[in-house]
């Protein structure tokens, strides 16, 4: 087995808490949840599973095992949804798009096994909100990514286009009002996180403040739209045009240890090593060599630099994950973020690394 497989099998391996019981850290820098009962999300207090952090990190799952078809890794996933009876965070009422992520595997596994009740909440959810005329409910960019692709694999289920629709309208809000005039420069082609770091607001050394992971966030989200999406669909232009535009403006912000910086626009707010970013944005940049989208010689060296820092400098012998910043919404949240530091109760880290990773396998 090759250093790229081993290295993905043993993340899902770690990921599934398999034997990870007595770790000195949680497994790549989130905590293990027991197979005994995956609606538990178990640290220093207990909280429901199906909360965005575990959606990620089944994200993650979900493409390790299109990638290396174990059954115990779609095993796992199909006990994760069952003990939740494919419900989401406070019921089929709430719009939050945190709350929907874990809709993104429940609609996977519909897809491979279409149960109804696979489908039911999610797409009740979702239906209220295309039913609505509110269309501000995306006022933070990370939401893009919990939320986007459902409402494209309820599309491509569905065959409705009405989910495509609402998506945009969505998404377009945050875009060009949110904050006064949207959340996206289109001079730097980055997004800021939200209404709160919009100018005037600036970082230490005067630059806009481009969190990495929020910009991370939105990546992902045109990355999984772009990839379920068919190439007549509605609005699918704009999100492969925001996808280029995104991949653009990372490279020349690439450090030279192959990481991306905390803050985009200024490597001495908290500079170091993070790997959530860095990992979404390898993500992005593998899968669009995948599917053609980019130059192989400029990225696949970008691509090589990030992947082997990771791997090099974020794995502990033991399978923790460091260097992944904790809960927040900008550069200072969750700081110090170091080879050792543990973040408060999130497993997203090794979702983000598993599906950079995925695509990273595909390159070969």
């Amino acid at each position: 087995m090759d250093m790229l497989s081993h290295t993905l099998t043993e993340a899902g391996r770690l990921g599934l808490g398999i034997d990870m019981a007595q770790a000195s850290g949680w497994p790549f820098g989130g905590p293990w949840v027991t197979p005994a009962d995956a609606s538990k999300y178990v640290t220093y207090k207990t909280r429901p599973s199906h909360i965005w952090t575990r959606g990620v990190y089944y994200e993650g799952l979900m493409a390790l095992y299109r990638t290396d078809q174990q059954k115990r890794y779609y095993d796992y996933a199909v006990d994760w949804g069952q003990k939740h009876q494919w419900g989401i965070r406070n019921g089929v009422t709430d719009r939050n798009a945190d709350n929907q992520c874990a809709g993104q595997t429940y609609l996977e596994l519909y897809q491979i096994d279409p149960k109804p009740e696979r489908l039911h909440d999610i797409k009740a959810a979702v239906d209220n909100m295309v039913a609505s005329d509110k269309v501000d409910d995306w006022n933070w960019i990370d939401a893009l990514q919990m939320a986007m692709p459902v409402f494209a694999k309820l599309a491509v289920i569905t065959k409705d286009n009405a989910y495509y629709e609402k998506m945009y309208a969505v998404y377009n809000f945050s875009k060009t009002q949110h904050g006064g005039n949207g959340l996206y420069n289109p001079q730097d082609k980055l997004w800021w996180r939200d209404k709160d770091f919009v100018p005037p607001y600036k970082e230490p050394n005067g630059e806009d403040c481009y969190w990495s992971r929020g910009n991370g966030w939105v990546v992902a989200a045109m990355v999984r739209v772009l990839e379920v999406m068919p190439k007549d669909a509605p609005h699918r232009a704009e999100y492969e045009q925001m996808y280029l535009a995104m991949m653009q403006a990372l490279p020349p912000l690439q450090r030279p240890d192959g990481f991306w910086n905390v803050s985009l626009h200024d490597p001495t707010h908290f500079g170091g090593k993070e790997m959530t970013g860095t990992a979404l944005f390898t993500y992005g940049m593998a899968w669009g060599l995948n599917n053609g989208l980019l130059d192989k010689k400029q990225y696949e060296p970008i691509i090589a630099k990030a992947w082997q820092g990771m791997v090099k400098d974020c794995i502990h012998q033991d399978g923790f994950l460091g260097y992944v910043q904790g809960t927040g919404k900008e550069p200072k949240d969750s700081q110090p973020v170091s080879y050792t530091s543990k973040p408060d109760f999130e497993d997203y880290g090794l979702g983000c690394f598993l599906l950079a990773g995925s695509e990273v396998y595909k390159l070969k």
